[in-house]
């Protein structure tokens, strides 16, 4: 084995935490792999001599990369989206495969990676590295160009909004997937009453149309009485759903002749649901893994 066969190998014993580290921090998938392959090609031209912990060292390096990416993104994004969902990981009720639940692990769900798109990069990137991946503020200053005071102060401000905008959800998974099968029961019968009761009352829908569809880029729908009607407007896609678990908790995917319509995750809280997040996106449907659902 020669050097570059070496160093391949102690990359891909770190590749599945990188891609976790890139995923929280950009939302996509796609882009999470460009990240990861930007860190291998980064450390190919350095070398790993003189690294004590390689791991460290990558995760550094992939932080860098993806606060690259998302100030990119801030500037060629002239009309932000009020709502913008990341990718969701899709996998059967049974449970998440081995490397899903790599991806999924510290609980990353989708309400909270929607938290996680509405916060200025440096901030993000602070929380990420911080809070999800215990990375010392001394390591993460260097990254945003700031001390590791002032590096703490940009995670306790994104920590607050996370806290302030995420609601959190009921421990029990089998108590979630009998309400949203209520849920979905209700859609299906086009029953008003029976989805205002599965609601809680300041319930918050967002859905995100990625600009084509019904005329809007996105929504936010607040209210059990407005979430309920547009459920019951929905009542024929609703007989296309299936029981799916969208980043690790109940949803729902709809996919009339095979084709993915919308993917729905919720929030359950005291047995009524408080956040449901709707990816209605055409383009970023198509490009959903749902091979994992064919067993």
């Amino acid at each position: 084995m020669n050097d570059q066969e070496f160093l391949a190998l102690r990359f891909e014993e770190h590749r599945t935490h990188l891609r976790a580290v890139a995923y929280r921090m950009l939302g996509s998938l796609s882009e999470a792999d460009d990240a990861v392959q930007e860190a291998w090609l980064r450390l190919g031209r350095a070398g790993s001599d003189g690294v004590g912990n390689l791991g460290g060292w990558l995760t550094t390096v992939v932080g860098r990369v993806c606060l690259d990416m998302l100030r990119s993104r801030r500037t060629r994004r002239e009309d932000p989206l009020d709502v913008h969902l990341p990718d969701p990981i899709i996998s059967s009720p049974e449970g998440a495969g081995p490397e899903q639940q790599a991806l999924l692990a510290d609980s990353v769900g989708l309400a909270l990676l929607v938290v996680l798109e509405t916060l200025p990069p440096a901030e993000r990137l602070a929380f990420v590295l911080h809070d999800l991946f215990a990375v010392p503020f001394d390591e993460i200053a260097p990254i945003v160009d700031r001390s590791p005071a002032a590096a703490r102060q940009l995670a306790s401000r994104a920590r607050r909004r996370v806290q302030g905008a995420t609601p959190s959800a009921e421990g029990d998974l089998s108590r979630q997937r009998e309400v949203v099968d209520a849920f979905l029961a209700a859609a299906r019968d086009g029953d008003f009453d029976a989805l205002v009761a599965v609601l809680d009352p300041e319930v918050v829908l967002r859905a995100d149309y990625g600009g084509s569809a019904l005329g809007a880029a996105s929504r936010t729908v607040r209210g059990a009485a407005a979430v309920a009607r547009g459920a019951v407007t929905f009542s024929q896609a609703a007989r296309f759903a299936q029981p799916v678990l969208v980043n690790g908790t109940p949803g729902l995917l709809t996919a009339p002749r095979g084709e993915p319509f919308s993917v729905m995750g919720f929030t359950v809280r005291g047995g009524l649901i408080v956040g449901i997040d709707v990816l209605a996106d055409p383009e970023r449907l198509r490009r959903l893994d749902l091979s994992v659902l064919d067993t």
